[in-house]
């Protein structure tokens, strides 16, 4: 297989959890019509976002293609996102100081030295 067949695969997959937790969220009264999605793969979102069945995908077991009319009917929405972006990078990365401070700030965390923590541990008690 090659690389995007792969990441469609692995799309299709991450998919099908987030349904998943969608009708979890369901019994809870949270209710999502629509659902984004970032990925960093403009080729694997043409797939996805293409109803056509073409011959370098039909090798792709066919239960991964049920994405496609997900897409089609407008329950999950693909949205490019650039490297520089990726906030999974800091899970599964090992990262400079710099983009590692980064990506804590645009989780909304802050990135504080041992230092910081002791002084404020002292000002709460």
């Amino acid at each position: 297989m090659s690389t995007v067949d792969v990441e469609y695969v692995s799309l299709s997959a991450c998919y099908a959890q987030v349904i998943w937790m969608r009708t979890e969220l369901l019994d809870y009264g949270y209710k999502y019509n629509r659902i984004s999605m970032y990925y960093d793969s403009k080729s694997v979102i043409a797939i996805s976002c293409n109803p056509v069945q073409h011959s370098k995908t039909k090798h792709i077991d066919i239960r991964y293609h049920f994405i496609k009319e997900h897409v089609e009917n407008g329950t999950v929405e693909l949205y490019f996102v650039g490297i520089e972006y990726q906030l999974a990078d800091l899970f599964t990365k090992s990262l400079p100081k710099e983009r590692f401070e980064y990506l804590v700030h645009r989780i909304g965390k802050r990135c504080m030295t041992p230092t910081q923590l002791e002084s404020l541990t002292k000002s709460s008690s």
